[in-house]
């Protein structure tokens, strides 16, 4: 199964950028996980909603017919580490080709997205900034194959 993270815009943070290449790296014994960089669209003249929708198409254009998306959402399904090292077991036991999990721009989704969506995931009821869960999100990825190779990393 090959994983693809695919999010808004890139990291500018130095600090989030080099976390996140330290998981990506980490992630390579698992098996295939991508990284897609949509470009935000940032104009004076855009409303939020435009924005959103601008971005929604480009993010559109990255999904496959028989990709399993996954969004980034507040309103989504929140898991425990374990919970989701399953939900990634389940994915592998059912034959995903490509599950694609995805983190928007700073204003959210549009509803053109929502609606290719095939589940919406939480991290927590906390909000973050879209930039610091890419770091966030991929850490737990690492987790849950750590989990589900029996590997010291997480202790639960």
């Amino acid at each position: 199964m090959v994983i693809s993270l695919v999010w808004v815009g890139k990291t500018t943070a130095p600090y989030l950028a080099s976390g996140i290449a330290l998981y990506q790296q980490r992630l390579t014994k698992y098996g295939t996980v991508e990284t897609v960089t949509v470009p935000d669209v940032k104009r004076a003249h855009l409303t939020f909603q435009q924005q959103k929708e601008a971005e929604g198409r480009l993010l559109l254009q990255k999904f496959a017919p028989g990709d399993f998306v996954v969004l980034l959402d507040e309103r989504g399904t929140v898991y425990s580490s374990e919970e989701f090292s399953r939900f990634i077991e389940n994915r592998i036991i059912i034959g995903t080709r490509k599950l694609v999990f995805v983190t928007g721009g700073p204003y959210g989704f549009s509803d053109a997205v929502y609606e290719r969506a095939d589940m919406l995931l939480s991290l927590s009821k906390m909000t973050f900034s879209h930039q610091m869960v890419r770091l966030l999100f991929i850490e737990q990825l690492y987790r849950a194959f750590t989990i589900l190779r029996g590997e010291p990393y997480h202790h639960a």
